[in-house]
């Protein structure tokens, strides 16, 4: 195992530590910077020996549920702290999130992916079952609460915000079944590609446990440093002007590079199945772990929650699902499908922008 890959994690904690015990400073910040992309690359490098080592797709959904767990901590930890301020931050991060890996994430993988090979191929059952399930979580989640009239605005009563979290968990907990088990040729490769990562031989039980804890400590530091960072990014949106909005998409952002980086890795060594599982798996794990986590804490705290999208976010997530299904739909991509996930994206950050 490279050196690097085993100091990188730990010198990220380290600065954590720092920071939780002495004021956030200009030159911490700076220092946060790089040793934050080092942990993203470490944490990439180690989700990659682990899924070596379990082979697909149970290796994408270590990554997944990993990052996704983490998230849930610090979304919920940032809602106990603001209070009812924070009663839109889970809409915000989940459906940040979302925009991300099904336009930009995608779109990425896509882009590269048809640059290097022209034409990839995918599972479609695979893709076409995870993508029927983010509509369905998604609609339960951010969706209905808008139109509800039970209770004023975006929100659910009691009852109803119990109903959708335990939809949303039993459609994840279902949809890692069906991946890993009853349907698990889905979510495998049409074909293997002719790479070093994929012909390469297995590491070790133990190294890809250790692989696996160091995975752990390098998340644990990309989702400290990223929460570290946020009112450095804060006072920039402040300074320029932005919507606050715009402070839950550049965590989310910093959040999700693990997984951008082995999503893109994968396209480019003609893997797309491997990006696909990743990257849809990461949307289910994004709101079938956070709604139910943020629901628990909204009832036990008595804390209100605001799910519902307004109109201008309602319009770029339906217009995300319906091209995604176009995409989806053949099992062959190319180019122009990238870039037109990636025109979406590009949309979604101005209008975060310019309202």
């Amino acid at each position: 195992m490279p050196l690097w890959a085993l100091l990188t994690p730990i010198v990220a904690i380290a600065l954590l530590a720092i920071s939780l015990v002495r004021p956030v400073g200009t030159a911490l910040a700076v220092a946060c910077v790089p040793v934050l992309m080092g942990a993203v690359i470490a944490a990439v490098h180690h989700a990659e020996v682990v899924a070596h080592r379990v082979g697909e797709p149970f290796g994408t959904l270590v990554l997944a549920v990993a990052i996704t767990t983490i998230e849930v901590a610090l979304i919920v930890s940032m809602m106990l702290a603001g209070g009812p301020d924070k009663a839109t931050l889970p809409r915000e991060t989940i459906f940040a999130a979302i925009m991300i890996i099904c336009n930009g994430v995608i779109g990425l993988c896509l882009l590269l992916g048809g640059l290097r090979h022209y034409e990839q191929s995918f599972q479609v059952e695979g893709a076409n079952t995870a993508l029927a399930t983010i509509i369905a979580l998604t609609t339960l989640s951010l969706v209905l609460p808008t139109f509800t009239t039970s209770s004023t605005g975006p929100t659910y009563t009691v009852a109803q915000l119990t109903f959708a979290a335990i939809a949303s968990l039993v459609l994840w907990a279902m949809f890692v079944f069906v991946q890993t088990v009853r349907h698990r040729g889905y979510f495998l490769p049409v074909d293997h590609a002719d790479d070093e990562g994929t012909h390469a031989a297995p590491s070790s039980n133990r190294l890809a446990a250790v692989s696996f804890g160091m995975l752990l400590v390098a998340l644990v530091g990309v989702v400290g440093l990223a929460k570290v960072l946020s009112p450095s990014i804060e006072a920039a949106v402040d300074a320029a002007g932005a919507p606050q909005t715009v402070i839950g998409i550049a965590i989310a952002m910093l959040v999700l590079l693990p997984e951008t980086f082995a999503a893109a890795r994968a396209a480019r060594a003609d893997r797309l199945q491997t990006s696909l599982n990743l990257a849809l798996g990461s949307a289910l794990a994004s709101i079938g772990l956070t709604i139910p986590a943020v629901a628990l804490a909204s009832v036990l705290i008595d804390m209100p929650l605001a799910l519902g999208l307004e109109g201008k976010d309602l319009v770029l997530l339906m217009l995300s699902f319906l091209v995604a299904s176009i995409t989806l739909v053949s099992g062959r991509t190319h180019i122009m499908q990238g870039v037109v996930h990636l025109a979406i994206f590009a949309a979604f950050l101005f209008l975060a922008l310019v309202p």
